[in-house]
């Protein structure tokens, strides 16, 4: 097994606009670069090719933390404070949605010593900054007492199958999935709206009616608010990574999975016949595929166009519809 290092390093800024319309969110905050869970389908690998490094293995070996995260933070908004006199509410309006956990995991392993996504949450709550968290770790429970205290519209809890045997091939230092789904019912109990992000489906794999029944009666019976499924996507970085995972663990899914992905998603056709049974499974068991949040300000949609900061990620775990 390959050495983890992890690399302090400070950051300019710690709320990055986002650019891409479709993103519900409009600013996104990620306090660790790398991620030690190592899924071999993740997303954000070629996150670290912006800083020359490599998407295989390095991005969940060599970790980068943004020592200074919460600080740079607290900067930021007390700017946007001091423009709006002092009104907490306008900031509320004008920063909108911010989503924590778009490009790495803010609760890996090394946010248990390193708190830095801790200490992100709490200038969020004194600022009454409306959040929204993805994770696939039940270290997420160490902060309930802050959680409580925050705008929160989604804990988003990744998990994409039950199969544990599956999750350790594919995603090999994660947490297992019935820790993950023992995560959403302690969050709910606390009165936190969390519910799990399908994601991603994999073809082949985790795509079946079966499969995917499987995962949406555990979440309802750990008392998920909501499910949204998203569709495996496979840039070029990614996808070399995760065929080689494949090659390894699921041979006879090469083929097929190669044929399926002439580009970075599957064809138009198989998207729709995925949603179609997955809409059908959640209308089954009563399960929405987002929540609605309470009256918080809302966001005024010409006052932060994003500037796009290609070095964050933006999570594309939404429904189909």
């Amino acid at each position: 097994m390959a050495r983890k290092t992890y690399q302090e390093i400070v950051t300019k800024q710690t709320m990055n606009r986002v650019k891409a319309p479709s993103m519900p969110f409009d600013w996104s905050i990620n306090p660790y670069r790398g991620c030690t869970h190592g899924c071999s389908f993740c997303y954000a690998r070629p996150t670290h090719t912006f800083l020359g490094m490599h998407a295989d293995d390095t991005f969940q070996n060599h970790i980068l933390l943004k020592t200074n995260a919460a600080q740079a933070l607290e900067e930021q908004l007390a700017k946007m404070a001091k423009r709006q006199r002092g009104d907490l509410e306008a900031v509320a309006r004008q920063v909108g949605l911010v989503a924590i956990g778009t490009a790495t995991d803010p609760y890996q392993p090394v946010e248990a010593k390193a708190q830095l996504t801790r200490e992100c949450l709490k200038v969020l709550a004194r600022y009454r900054i409306p959040a929204t968290i993805t994770t696939r770790s039940p270290l997420i429970l160490r902060d309930l007492d802050v959680l409580r205290s925050m705008r929160i519209t989604s804990i988003n809890i990744s998990v994409n199958t039950v199969n544990a045997e599956l999750c350790r091939r594919l995603e090999p230092a994660s947490p297992h999935p019935a820790k993950r789904l023992e995560t959403v019912a302690r969050l709910v109990e606390n009165g936190l709206p969390a519910g799990i992000f399908i994601a991603p489906i994999l073809p082949f794999l985790t795509d079946s009616a079966s499969e995917l029944e499987a995962l949406i009666v555990q979440a309802k019976e750990h008392g998920a608010r909501f499910a949204m499924p998203s569709v495996l996507r496979l840039v070029p970085e990614v996808k070399a990574w995760y065929v080689k995972a494949l090659r390894e663990h699921f041979p006879a899914h090469v083929p097929d999975t190669l044929a399926l992905y002439r580009s970075a998603y599957p064809p138009e056709a198989y998207a729709e016949t995925l949603g179609m049974r997955v809409r059908a499974l959640l209308a089954r068991y009563g399960l929405p595929t987002g929540i609605t949040p309470p009256d918080w300000p809302k966001h005024e949609p010409g006052a932060i166009m994003p500037e796009h900061r290609p070095e964050e990620g933006e999570q594309l775990s939404f429904s189909f519809d």
